[in-house]
């Protein structure tokens, strides 16, 4: 039952990923006057680098491919993202709870990505099979 709640889990990790990239690459411009909003600089260039990561990060996560290299690059992501958007720190006062409530919730996803990463297997990074699941190179 363990390895069935780890792969449900991985896929919702991985949707938690997908969907919003989905979403950046259908509406651009309401990430990117969101991202303006909080001084974001290179705010376009960097959405559509994001909205990448999203979705090739969601991707990997949902097929089990390289889970242990991506839920590491989708750790380093949240602490970007939380540290540039969700700063409850610096934010009006009519602000703070929400952007809290974001922080907070973003770091239960970096938890679980953690926990992901640490029952994941090591895959060495070669063209060579890059495309088959983590399973079926070290199982």
């Amino acid at each position: 039952m363990s390895q069935a709640s780890i792969t449900v889990g991985r896929i919702l990790l991985g949707l938690y990923f997908l969907l919003p990239g989905l979403m950046k690459v259908t509406a651009p411009a309401q990430t990117i006057a969101y991202m303006e909003s909080h001084n974001i600089a290179f705010a376009q260039p960097l959405m559509w680098i994001a909205a990448a990561a999203n979705i090739i990060g969601g991707l990997l996560l949902i097929t089990g491919r390289h889970v242990k290299l991506v839920a590491y690059g989708c750790v380093v992501y949240i602490v970007l993202v939380n540290v540039m958007l969700h700063g409850f720190w610096g934010v009006a006062e009519n602000m703070v709870e929400r952007e809290t409530q974001n922080f907070i919730k973003n770091l239960g996803i970096l938890a679980g990505l953690l926990v992901l990463a640490g029952l994941s297997p090591a895959r060495s990074l070669s063209a060579a099979g890059w495309w088959r699941s983590d399973k079926a190179v070290t199982g």
